[in-house]
């Protein structure tokens, strides 16, 4: 999605000396997009994030927003606003008072009728309208984050940076909060571009997700591409998880892992495989099989963990290296399976993903 653009990277790049945080980097944003930035801590998802808002500048390349270059601009001459990991509010000013900071600084200032009512229209959307005499200190987390939520909508900026925004939430306010990020995204119609290394945040949320590893972007692409087309394994395993396997393409849908067993892929492209090759397996993907079927793995059980209609199993499988993991419907796992015992694990040829020795689908 790119038409209509609000953000756009031409070739953006910054380097800390000798180290490169993000190499040169093409993005585009649609205007009214959710988009958010994936990947573990050192990936250079928050340097892209900082580079948009300004508080970085970029080595390279240039960052155009709403059609105009902002790139040499400092943050307070963009027209975005950021939600910080930490939320970043006054201690010593109310509720009220720290949302509508941003509206009495020169930059923003606007007569106290117009800020009282902009205020009070942002405590209703983010369901704290009887709060606004509160400090920060006697609010719980998640009214914290909304108050971060408000002060950063209360100036109608044309891109809403969010830095890691429920990371310090714990899971029961997070998915809360997830729901309110998503309706605020569609009632305020503007763009969300968040940094989060949580891939269950990502998918449920994003319209595009930004993979990226090592300061490069690996993918882009709706949560459904990534996951049902991811293009390396790397996506494969950070996007939904995903069990990796060497093999070998024996020509046809046919793949020889190291241990004998054969695993039949009929994928789009997986025919065409030659030489060694990964196979990705999702956990949620695998199933208890009748021994001797097609795509049934020879397995014992490692490992059983208990995670309420689900169980999550270890097993190790025969010339397989590593541990494969599967994620099965409780009332499909026989009862009596317990640790050392034996189990065979099957997969649909239609899920099993192909993967180049490269590590290119």
């Amino acid at each position: 999605m790119t038409s209509n653009p609000i953000v756009t990277l031409d070739g953006v790049a910054k380097r800390y000396g000798a180290f490169v945080a993000l190499h040169e980097t093409d993005l585009t944003i649609a205007e009214g997009e959710f988009v958010t930035l994936l990947g573990p801590s050192g990936c250079g998802k928050t340097t892209t994030l900082r580079l948009i808002g300004g508080f970085e500048q970029a080595s390279a390349g240039g960052i155009a927003i709403a059609g105009e270059d902002v790139t040499e601009r400092p943050p307070y001459r963009r027209p975005v606003n950021t939600v910080f990991q930490d939320y970043a509010l006054f201690p010593h000013m109310s509720v009220a008072e720290n949302i509508g900071y941003g509206l009495s600084v020169k930059s923003g200032r606007v007569d106290k009728a117009e800020r009282d009512r902009r205020v009070g229209d942002a405590l209703a959307m983010v369901g704290l309208s009887g709060m606004a005499g509160r400090r920060p200190g006697a609010l719980s987390g998640g009214q914290r984050q909304r108050v971060a939520m408000a002060r950063a909508i209360v100036r109608r900026p044309r891109v809403l940076l969010l830095d890691e925004p429920l990371s310090a939430l714990d899971v029961k306010l997070r998915e809360g909060m997830q729901v309110e990020l998503k309706r605020l995204h569609r009632e305020l119609g503007i763009t969300f571009l968040m940094v989060t290394h949580d891939q269950t945040e990502a998918l449920a949320l994003s319209d595009r997700i930004v993979v990226m590893n090592q300061g490069r972007i690996a993918q882009v692409g709706s949560p459904t591409e990534l996951y049902d087309r991811p293009l390396s394994p790397y996506v494969a395993d950070f996007i939904g998880g995903a069990n990796l396997v060497e093999a070998e393409a024996l020509g046809g849908d046919a793949f020889r892992l190291a241990g004998g067993q054969v695993l039949h892929s009929r994928r789009d492209g997986a025919a065409a495989a030659k030489g060694s090759v990964q196979l990705g397996l999702r956990p949620e993907h695998l199933h208890v099989a009748a021994a001797q079927t097609e795509n049934a793995l020879s397995c014992t059980v490692r490992e059983r963990l208990f995670h309420g209609d689900r169980l999550r199993l270890e097993l190790v499988a025969e010339g397989i290296e590593g541990p494969i993991f599967a994620e099965l419907a409780r009332s499909a796992v026989p009862a009596d399976l317990a640790s050392g015992g034996r189990v065979a694990i099957g997969i649909d040829p239609h899920e099993v993903l192909v993967f180049a020795g490269g590590g290119t689908r």
